[in-house]
This record gives C-alpha cells, structure tokens and sequence, in this order.
C-alpha cells in the first residue's frame, strides 16, 4: 500500500471522528439548562472544573518541558518534539472532555425533567460521552500522523531503519524511528498518569468526605445541597472520571497501535528473524489502518444508537448494541485491510514470521483481541451490576454490618480476577499461535480498536452521575433522580467494562513491548530468552510484583490524607454554620474544593514521577535482566490488582445503589444496612477510581522507558562495573 492511500485512510478517519465530535459538541450544547437553579449549580461546577483543570495543567506543562528537555539531551531531539504532541493531544482530549461533561450534566437533568423518559435522557447523556470517546480516538491518531509523516517519511527514519542505517547520539545510544515512535506514547502516558492520579485523589477525597459525614453522619440524602462536600465532589466526576479517563484510554489506545508498529521494526530488520522489506512495511502499517478503519466503524456504531427516535427502557442494551456494532464492523474493515496490505507477500516469508494462516494471520490475532476485550467485559458485568448474583449478595450482606459488606466485596473481587485472567492468557496464546509476538501486539490493538465506543459509553457514566447530583440540588422530584440513579447504576458497570479493556490491553502492549526490550540489547548471535530462574531476572519479578501494591498504597495513602481533611471540613461547617442542617442557608462549597484540589496537586507528583524513577535507576544500577524481571512481575502483579480493585469498588457501589432502589427486601436509605452499604462504597471509591486506572498507565510507563533505555542499561550499570573490579 502506497504511502499517499496510507494517509489518505488514516486522515479520513481523524477527520470524520473529530468533526462528529465537534457536531455533537454543539448539539449538546444547544440544549436548554433548565430552571435558574439548575444552571447556578451546573456553572458551580463547571468553574471549579476548569479551575482545578487549568491549573493541575500549568502544573503539568512545567514537568513536561522538564521531562522533554532531559530527553532532548541525553537521547535525541526528534524524541522530546515526539514526547510534546503526545503531552497535547493527550491534554487535549482530556479538557475537551471535560468540558463537554461539564455542558451535558445538567441538560441530561434537563432532559429528565421534561421528559420523564429514560431513553430520551439517555440519548443526551451518551451524546455528551461520545465528545469525549470520539476527542481520545481523533487526537490519537492525529498526533500518530503527525508524527509518522514529519519524523517516519519526511526526516526519513523509517527507511532509514529499514535499511539497517541507525545512528547514535552523542553517548552511544540509537536514535531510531521506534525512539521517536516511544516518545510519543511516553508524552501521552506522562498526561494520563497525571490525569488519572490528580483527578482521581480530587473526586475520592470529595466523594469520602461528602459520604462519610453527610449520608452516614446527618443521614442527608447523596447530594444533598446542604453538604459542604457535594459540589466538589460532582467537581471530581469531571476531573477525574471524564478528563482522566480520556488520557487514560488515549494512552491505552496509542500504547496499543505503536507496540505492534516497535515490535515491527525492531524485531523483523533483526538479524534474528529476517524477512522481506515489503512484509516489514505491511506490519509497519497494518496497525495503523487496523485503527483508522476502527475509527470509522466507531461512528457508524455511536450514530446507530443516536439517530434512533426512539430507545428503550433498557440503557444497557443500547450501550452494549453500539458497541457490538463498532466491534464488528472494525473486523469487517480489518479483513479488506488485512487482504489489501498482505494478500501479495511472498509465502515464505510470512512463515518465518509465523503467520500461521497466511495473509489472514494479523487480522485474526486482532479479532482475539477484540473477543478477549468483549468477554473480560462481560465478566465485569457479571461481578459488578446489580442485575447477577455477585452484588446481590453483597447487598444482602450488609443486614449483617459492615464487616460482612467488607469481607463478602473483597471475596467477590478477588474471585472476578480468575475469568478474565484466563481470557486474556488465552488470548496471548492464540495470537501467538496465529502471529508470534507480532499477534500479541495485534491482540492488544484489536482490543482498543473500538476504543472510541468504549471511551463513549465509559465517559456517560460521570455525566449521569452528575446529572443525578444536580436534580438532589435543585430539589427537583423523585422521579427525575430515579431516571439518572437508572443511568448512573448502569455507568458504573460500564465504568467497569472500561477498565477492564484499558488493563487487558496494557497487559498485552507491554508484553510486546517487552518483546522489544529485550532486542535491544540481546546480541545477534544470542537466542532471544528471558531465563525466569537467573537471580538477576527472579529478583527484578519479586521487586516488580511488590511495586504495583506499593504504588497503590501511595495513592490510597494520598486519597486518605486529603480525605481526612475534607470530612474534618464538611464536620466543622456543620457545627459552626447556624441553620445549615435546617436548609436555611447553603454552605460553604469553595472551600471544600480548594481543599480537594490543594490535595490532588499535591499529591500527585510523586506517584507520577515514580513510573519513570523506578525502571531507570534500576537498570542504571542492576543492568537489563533485573529491568525485564521488573517489567514481568509488575505486570502480571498490576493485570490481577487492577481487575480486583476496579471490580470490587463497582460492586460495593452497586450494592448500595441495589439497596437504594428497593433491590432488599426490608432495607432501605435510612437502616443500619444502608450504612454499611455506604462504608463499602467508601473503601471501594479510591480502589475502583484511583488505584485501578492508574496501574495499566504505570505498566505502559515503564515498559516505554525500559524499551528506550535498554541498550544503555546493558553497556552502562553499577552491578556489572562492580563485577568487572571484583573479577
């Protein structure tokens, strides 16, 4: 396929997805706000989002342009300009999202308030999410552009790779195409992880501090606008679930399509497995229009739920019927591609790359990618909604008290991390066995290749929750509230779903990655093998299977410590504020969220910084076998973390939510059961919102600057001089 078709393809894609982005931007945005109240509330917390998002962005830019500096000097130039459209496209999906949250909250409420139709308010709700799923798509892929032609054809180190001519910088180390390549995907990691961390510890903390004194304390109802807490904590649904979110997944996403572009170049122009050029450039390429051809079915996917004039009564249905649609036809498109880019390569030479079905190989490792995404999600279902048995039981656990809601979520998440664990191996078997590693890669591609649906239907989730926030605020009836806390139940599960894709496919990117590590420094006349019983490499495992929890614990820890001072807050204002509990006056919400995010930005520097510490200073100290154990045992620590936290927080929330609808016999919002329930919700808030979101960020962090360091960590380590002294 020609250079100029490539584009053409890819850009069509981009065009398409943002400029449907920008169409529904502005419908949603035509939509009336509602009663005076409403619109005072919504512009609350529109301002404190873009207060706390402006400036954790400031804050950013500033580590950024560091982080950019130091790889423009000790790597290459091209890298840090790489690293810098990764920061912004990924900066800009996030805020972009945000913002359209920020507009759709309320009109959602709106919508639910005129109507009293659940599929109308849906429609609205989904239209908001789909700016965002549709942001992290485009974006994605228009830096990849970027990036691919200036850098790939323009400054020509693609060929130049291809061809075998790789230089070096001024202390040795190669400055390739697939440096530059990580640099991009390092730029929109650093942002999601800022993203995920920062927004994460500002919508914990908020949503701990209004639960913890207003619903178990006073017994006011979630929301309520007497709380002190409320407004920051609809403030961190924004920041933290939209705008984080959409980092997270863009990162996930890019992270995905470049390991198979890395894997492409570094593996196959090795003298370890040698093939074609014209076979080189077909897997250089089939990732990039795999994706872009995903971007389009993504469209037609999201348009055959919001053109429809009328939706039913179920939302789960409609969410998942958009999906299934995106998912499909991104492997219809994946077949014509698959044939178009590979059906012409020699035989032979598809052999030595271990395209077990021919021309027909990349594709099918990617559609195993796209079922393993569908049914790890499925799985997340079953152990988060409230519709199966898992949450029920958890339910009807708190009859007995808190220590029973605690013991029975936690054996409910650990047992969720088995299936999907299961799935994912066989996954990675069967791309394998279909197209090496290569497939792998491809795996995780096929995973996210739909991601702007998944984005879509994740990003609802806050935006109902939102809308139900805003309703409890303007006093509006119950019915209204039934209507977003139906939503918001459902975007929970979907929540779930979302990342448990983000974490399946990072586990597949960085065992590609890693793939890629190990080329870089393994010689040529070596056999490519990580031996798992060297001490150097069973060291690196155990230390890298303990820093996934110590990560986590960092980042509850951060969680907590704002926490604790938001409930001393909302507590005091409480006790000195004459007339508060009575509704008489409103309290004080600025100061909660200053607090919420004076926390966030101070929290979230050290957790972020140490994704990138971490790999570096190992290898400069132990060399590159404890680097590769470090990467193994993170992931597969991180991969069965991540699935437990994420599923057992939407369990515990969902086991409040089944309460508060009448799903226990006996139990209502004003028992004992109630209250238990609210506690499980609390603990599980910085596991599901936090800690799991940001593990898949941490693994693909450090798989990327593992990749690129690599070959320095071989020539240049303390543990191999000290040994050179010694002998």
């Amino acid at each position: 396929m020609s250079l100029v078709v490539l584009t053409i393809i890819m850009a069509f894609g981009v065009v398409l997805t943002l400029g449907y982005a920008a169409i529904n931007f502005f419908m949603v945005k035509r939509l009336d706000e509602g009663n005076e109240r409403m619109q005072q509330i919504a512009a609350a917390i529109r301002l404190g989002a873009s207060t706390f998002i402006n400036y954790e962005y400031r804050v950013v830019a500033a580590i950024s342009a560091v982080i950019a500096v130091i790889l423009g000097v000790l790597i290459s130039w091209q890298m840090a300009v790489a690293f810098v459209v990764g920061a912004i496209m990924s900066a800009t999906a996030g805020f972009v999202g945000m913002k359209i949250a920020t507009y759709s909250n309320v009109r959602v409420t709106n919508m639910a308030e005129k109507t009293r139709n659940l599929g109308e308010t849906l429609k609205v709700a989904y239209r908001g999410g789909t700016v965002m799923g549709l942001s992290v798509g485009g974006f994605a892929m228009l830096g990849i552009i970027i990036v691919y032609l200036v850098f790939g054809q323009a400054m020509g180190q693609l060929d130049a790779l291809i061809a075998g001519d790789v230089t070096t910088n001024w202390w040795g180390l190669p400055v390739t195409f697939t440096v530059t390549l990580s640099g991009y995907a390092l730029g929109c990691s650093i942002i999601a992880m800022f993203n995920r961390v920062g927004g994460g510890i500002y919508t914990k903390a908020a949503d701990m501090g209004a639960d913890l004194v207003g619903k178990t304390e006073y017994r006011i109802p979630e929301d309520d606008p007497r709380n002190p807490a409320t407004i920051a904590d609809n403030v961190g649904d924004n920041v933290g679930d939209v705008a984080g979110l959409g980092s997270d997944l863009l990162e996930s996403y890019v992270g995905a399509i470049l390991s198979a572009v890395i894997l492409a170049l570094e593996v196959f122009r090795d003298v370890h497995v040698i093939v074609s050029e014209s076979l080189v450039r077909a897997m250089i390429h089939f990732p990039l229009i795999f994706a872009a051809g995903g971007l389009v079915a993504c469209v037609l996917g999201i348009a055959s739920l919001l053109i429809k004039r009328k939706l039913s009564d179920n939302p789960h249905r409609e969410l998942n019927l958009s999906t299934w649609i995106s998912a499909s036809l991104t492997i219809v498109f994946g077949v014509l591609m698959a044939w178009l880019l590979f059906s012409k390569v020699d035989a032979v030479d598809m052999d030595k790359a271990g395209f077990a079905a021919g021309w027909i190989s990349p594709l099918l490792a990617s559609a195993m990618g796209v079922l393993s995404g569908i049914v790890v999600g499925v799985f997340a279902e079953y152990y988060t909604s409230y519709s199966f048995k898992p949450t029920k039981t958890i339910a009807e656990a708190t009859r007995e008290g808190v220590g029973l809601t605690i013991t029975e979520g936690m054996s409910v998440g650990m047992k969720s991390t088995m299936y999907p664990s299961i799935t994912l191996g066989i996954a990675i078997l069967g791309a394998y066995l279909l197209a090496g590693m290569y497939g792998v890669a491809m795996a995780a591609t096929g995973m996210l290749s739909f991601v702007v649906t998944t984005v879509s239907v994740d990003t609802y989730g806050p935006i109902a929750d939102n809308a139900g926030g805003i309703a409890e605020m303007s006093y509006l009836d119950d019915e209204v509230r039934q209507i977003t806390d139906t939503l918001d139940a459902v975007g929970n599960t979907t929540a779930a779903i979302g990342k448990g894709f983000a974490i399946g496919s990072a586990a597949l990117a960085a065992l590609s990655m890693m793939t890629s590590y190990l080329y870089s420094f393994t010689p040529a006349e070596a056999e490519l093998l990580l031996n798992a019983i060297h001490p150097m490499t069973l060291v690196g495992m155990i230390v890298g299977a303990a820093f996934p929890w110590m990560f986590s614990g960092m980042l509850i820890d951060s969680v907590t410590k704002t926490a604790r001072i938001m409930v001393v807050e909302v507590r005091r204002q409480f006790r000195e504020i004459k007339g508060l509990i009575e509704g008489e006056v409103l309290p004080d919400y600025e100061s909660c969220i200053s607090i919420a995010s004076r926390g966030a930005l101070r929290e979230m520097r050290a957790p972020a910084l140490l994704a990138v510490v971490v790999p570096v200073l190992s290898g400069l100290i132990f060399g590159p076998l404890f680097v590769a154990g470090l990467l193994l045992g993170s992931t597969l620590s991180a991969v069965m973390l991540a699935l437990f936290t994420g599923n057992v927080g939407g369990a515990w929330d969902n086991a409040k939510k089944y309460i508060e609808v009448g799903g226990v016999e006996g139990v209502d919002r004003d028992s004992d059961a109630h209250d238990a329930a609210i506690v499980g919700d609390t603990v599980g808030d910085p596991l599901k919102d936090t800690v799991g979101p940001s593990l898949d960020i941490l693994i693909k962090i450090m798989s990327v600057v593992s990749l690129v360091m690599g070959s320095v960590f071989s020539r240049f380590n303390l543990f191999d001089w000290i040994r050179s002294l010694i002998n």
